[in-house]
């Protein structure tokens, strides 16, 4: 009998690097992810804003400011985690940085 050293691909997980608890200065960062759904459908995800911002708000301003729909997820390992429409990755990434709730580098964008 002959082994083979297979490698069966799994799903790819966009929040694989969130989980790391190792890895320096995860919590300090706010990542700025984009999925694919199916087709020409996107989703951006924003994850690692601090729990003293009021999330909703920030989501209303996001929705009114980009003409896109999202919501926020509660996460149990990632807790809050704002989700839009589209691929806003840079567009949410000028508004945080205007609205100075983070700044530019502490801003990781992933995708693509």
């Amino acid at each position: 009998m002959v082994e083979l050293d297979v490698v069966i691909p799994s799903a790819f997980d966009p929040f694989a690097e969130a989980r790391d608890a190792d890895a320096p200065g995860t919590k300090d960062y706010v990542h700025i992810r984009v999925q694919q759904r199916n087709g020409k459908k996107c989703l951006t995800t924003v994850q690692g804003l601090k729990k003293d911002f009021s999330y909703e708000k920030i989501l209303k301003d996001l929705k009114k400011e980009f003409c896109c729909n999202g919501n926020v997820v509660q996460d149990k390992e990632l807790g809050k985690i704002i989700q839009l429409q589209g691929d806003q990755r840079k567009n949410v990434l000028q508004f945080l940085v205007q609205a100075r709730i983070v700044k530019k580098e502490q801003i990781k964008i992933h995708g693509f």
